[in-house]
């Protein structure tokens, strides 16, 4: 660009401004040279008093591969407001510009233009609107245009191949690939590709292994990319043997070949194998960092997730907004409040972009970690707000016991102009629930239908609890009577909770009926069933609940508690003996232990009789 100043300063200075051949080079280069400045490109075009279509048309195509493609369409408006018809060359560009923020009616005004130019059969025009109409969604529009191109390149193909696979029309992309075979049209990479793509995100394995047997057979040079394409699909096939052979195989292995393999081996579970992948990788970037983070969250191994995040920060690798999302989540379950805000410390002393996702997960780990203010606060200030907000601030609420406030929050909502989904009423009866508002409960329960919303099992879960907690057992059991579909195991818990709380083993017994007849062995409605025998100095009915959870091999499972001090997190078990102060801990345990029936505490016959539960 500095030798094409100088270039352009002796243009000036030597009178040849009127030299429409020397001008319009210098425009092309600064429009469509990677050394090349748009920006000056313009400011040389709008000095010229009669600028050609040559110098539109890369103006134009500069502009289509810019941050900002509608001035393209600017441009192009301005061009046939000055009498220039726009040709072959023009169009795609133009038609590249409407699929940047696809706008059905753009597209059709640009269309319509083209036809009524003659040029509604060049093939590369043809090609564009076909993108442009997959690219806004509108698959019909693109079939017929398809349909009516007489002479169809592999281009043409592609993008309706493509355009079936993301509208997730797998029927179709099978029928238009044996179509291509029928007529002898020869694939490339973007056709192996989509295909691999639509068998990866269907599991449809036949579809993954015919591509993999022809690329085999006809020998088809193909890249990485593919190669990493077949891992995918064999690995989301459930074919993990495959997937590996094929990694196995590959000669130069990307960053991306590594990561695929190693979401593969973490998405079937298999996290052990996953790291040690991980950890035999030659080079990580962010995305490989992310996954492994990922995996570890979505596996429940939060302190895990935390330690590779501090060994990402070590080995100089800038986390993104997906590492900090994932990060936030596992602060959330582990209640780390002090990581937390480490976290949020480090996106502020970065100047990370603080996207309406991540806003949402720092609201979300600070509600969970107790700091209910802090997470208002930070909702309050958030500069555009979606559903997922809203409904993350109700849930916090409702968490906390402020029914009310949850209500007032759904009404603000509402006169945001957004409207609720299925998981804002679970927040909003939640809230209801934990606050003992009965009537306003069943009020927004019954508000469900007018939003269009259909009561799932959730939903009844939450009326059930509702109705359970303030002693409604006969309206809980008639509304399950009343129910849809059938109780599930949370249902039958929540009215199973509410009857020992009122010691009513009337309903009790016929719940545990049901419960065994779904042929669900959750461990701890056996033990409050059991529980609520014991309370009632019923032994032998006790002992037939813990009889059965013998002869099914059905054992509790054991809670983890969190505790932070000084800023570290702490877990612990029952019976747990793994901390490094654990006979300091039972020691003071025993002694608070003593002092509790010295002071005169007797413990529930439960708790003497069921301890091992």
């Amino acid at each position: 660009m500095r030798q094409l100043k100088l270039l352009h300063a002796q243009i000036i200075l030597h009178g040849l401004t009127d030299q429409v051949l020397t001008l319009g080079k210098l425009v092309s280069f600064c429009s469509t040279h990677e050394q090349g400045d748009l920006r000056y490109a313009h400011l040389l075009f709008d000095q010229i008093p009669q600028p050609n279509k040559f110098m539109y048309n890369h103006l134009i195509r500069g502009y289509s591969n810019s941050d900002d493609p509608t001035m393209s369409l600017l441009l192009y408006r301005q061009m046939v407001s000055a009498g220039l018809y726009p040709n072959e060359f023009t169009m795609p560009f133009v038609v590249k510009a409407c699929s940047f923020k696809p706008s059905y009616r753009k597209i059709v005004i640009v269309h319509a233009n083209a036809i009524k130019l003659g040029m509604g059969s060049h093939a590369c025009v043809q090609n564009a609107f076909l993108s442009a109409y997959v690219a806004c969604r509108l698959i019909q529009s693109a079939r017929k245009l398809f349909d009516d191109i007489s002479d169809r390149t592999l281009v043409s193909w592609n993008s309706m191949i493509a355009g079936y696979g993301r509208m997730g029309c797998c029927k179709e992309v099978i029928l238009l690939f044996q179509e291509m075979q029928n007529l002898g049209v020869e694939l490339d990479v973007f056709t192996l590709v989509s295909l691999l793509s639509v068998s990866s995100k269907h599991g449809n394995l036949d579809l993954g292994r015919f591509v993999h047997i022809y690329i085999i057979i006809t020998g088809i040079e193909t890249d990485s990319i593919v190669t990493n394409a077949l891992i995918d699909m064999y690995a989301k096939c459930g074919h993990l043997q495959c997937a590996k052979i094929v990694f196995d195989r590959m000669v130069d292995k990307n960053v991306v070949s590594w990561t695929c393999m190693v979401n593969a081996y973490a998405n079937h579970g298999l996290i052990d194998y996953a790291l040690e992948l991980f950890n035999q990788m030659p080079i990580k970037n962010v995305v490989s960092w992310n996954s492994i983070i990922w995996c570890h969250v979505q596996e429940g191994q939060y302190s895990e997730a935390v330690e590779l995040f501090r060994r990402m920060c070590i080995s100089g690798v800038m986390p993104e907004e997906a590492t900090l999302v994932s990060i936030l989540s596992s602060c959330s379950h582990m209640g780390d409040l002090a990581l937390g805000k480490e976290a949020h410390v480090f996106i502020s002393d970065n100047n990370i972009a603080v996207s309406v996702t991540l806003y949402n997960s720092l609201i979300d780990m600070y509600a969970k970690c107790g700091a209910l203010q802090t997470a208002r606060d930070i909702f309050f200030a958030m500069p555009e707000k979606n559903v997922v907000s809203w409904n993350i601030i109700i849930g916090a609420l409702a968490l906390h016991g402020f029914g009310e406030d949850a209500i007032e929050m759904f009404e603000k909502m509402q006169e945001n102009g957004l409207c609720p989904d299925e998981i804002t009423f679970t927040g909003l009866l939640s809230a209801c629930s934990h606050s003992g508002l009965v009537d306003s409960g069943q009020y927004y329960f019954d508000m469900m239908s007018t939003f269009g919303i259909s009561p799932d099992i959730a939903h009844y879960a939450c009326m059930v609890d509702l109705l359970g907690r303030w002693g409604l057992l006969g309206e809980a059991m008639t509304l399950i009577q009343k129910m849809p579909m059938k109780p599930d195991v949370v249902v039958w818990g929540a009215l199973l909770g509410a009857c020992r709380t009122y010691g009513n083993l009337e309903i009790g017994r016929p719940i545990m009926k049901q419960l065994l007849e779904l042929g669900r062995y959750d461990s701890g409605l056996y033990v409050l069933l059991s529980n609520m025998y014991s309370e009632s100095q019923r032994w032998d009915d006790m002992k037939k609940i813990r009889k059965i959870m013998d002869e099914s091999g059905i054992k509790k499972c054991r809670a983890i508690s969190f505790i932070e001090i000084d800023g570290c997190c702490h877990q612990f078990m029952v019976d747990d003996k793994r901390h490094g102060a654990s006979t300091r801990i039972y020691s003071m345990l025993d002694q608070l232990m003593y002092h509790l029936k010295f002071v005169g505490y007797l413990c529930k016959p439960s708790d003497d009789v069921e301890d091992i539960y």
